[in-house]
């Protein structure tokens, strides 16, 4: 178990030309959180199957530094460019995982 989390945010780009909106979005919030305690990196990563479909994937060192960002007074503002893109299609838009192997 290495004890660092991976968070994973869907998101679909608008039909029309909304890829580079993401995109923009995603670099925008990466600024941002340059520096953040506890973040040690993050992917945007768009989908080769589905057009438009995108994923957020954050690595943070673990559980605490997750939730203390999470919790914390610029969580939401910082992370509000991509909230339009959001894809609820699956419940919810978001994961949280615990890494408990690797190789």
């Amino acid at each position: 178990m290495t004890g660092t989390v991976r968070v994973l945010v869907h998101c679909q780009a608008p039909e029309d030309g909304g890829e580079d909106a993401v995109m923009s979005a995603y670099h925008a919030i990466s600024e941002r959180l340059a520096g953040t305690p506890g973040l040690l990196g993050n992917q945007l990563m768009r989908s080769v199957l589905a057009p438009g479909e995108f994923t957020v994937i954050s690595e943070w060192a673990g559980m605490a530094e997750f939730l203390a960002w999470e919790q914390g007074p610029d969580h939401r503002d910082a992370t509000a460019p991509l909230r339009p893109y959001q894809d609820h299609s699956r419940g919810r838009s978001f994961g949280v995982y615990e890494v408990v192997g690797a190789h």
